[in-house]
C-alpha cells in the first residue's frame, strides 16, 4: 500500500528556514501529484502546496507564496517543502499527501493518502 514518511520538522526562531521531506513507497512515484497540508491547534487542516507528477506545475497557498518552494525528485520518490522567512503563524503539523492524479488538486478530499506528520513549531 502507498506509505508516506514526512521528517524535517522541528523549532525554528521567525525568520528562519526548515526543509520538510516526505518519502512515497508503495506505487509509481512519478506518476502522481503530492500535496503538503498544515493543521494548526484548533483549526481545520489546510492546504500548503501541491506539485504535478512531472515537478512542471506547482501551486502555493496565499500565505505562503514567496516564501515556501515545493519540488520533487522521481529518482528519490521523495517530495520536500523548503520554508523560509518562517513565521509564527506557520507553527503546525505538516502532512504530506497524494492521490490518484497527475495534475494539482487542492482539495483534501482529493488525497485519499497521508503521512503521520511532522511538527513545525516557530518561536516568536
Amino acid at each position: 500500500q502507498v506509505q508516506l514518511v514526512e521528517s524535517g520538522g522541528g523549532l525554528v526562531q521567525t525568520g528562519g528556514s526548515l526543509r520538510l521531506s516526505c518519502a512515497a513507497s508503495g506505487r509509481s512515484f512519478s506518476t502522481y501529484a503530492m500535496g503538503w497540508f498544515r493543521q494548526a491547534p484548533g483549526k481545520e487542516r489546510e492546504f500548503v502546496a501541491a506539485i504535478s507528477w512531472s515537478g512542471s506545475s506547482t501551486y502555493y497557498e496565499d500565505s505562503v507564496k514567496g516564501r515556501f518552494t515545493i519540488s520533487r525528485d522521481n529518482a528519490k520518490n521523495t517530495v520536500y517543502l523548503q520554508m523560509n522567512s518562517l513565521k509564527p503563524e506557520d507553527t503546525a503539523v505538516y502532512y504530506c499527501a497524494t492521490g490518484d492524479y497527475g495534475y494539482i488538486l487542492v482539495s483534501l478530499a482529493a488525497y485519499p493518502y497521508w503521512g503521520q506528520g511532522t511538527q513545525v513549531t516557530v518561536s516568536s
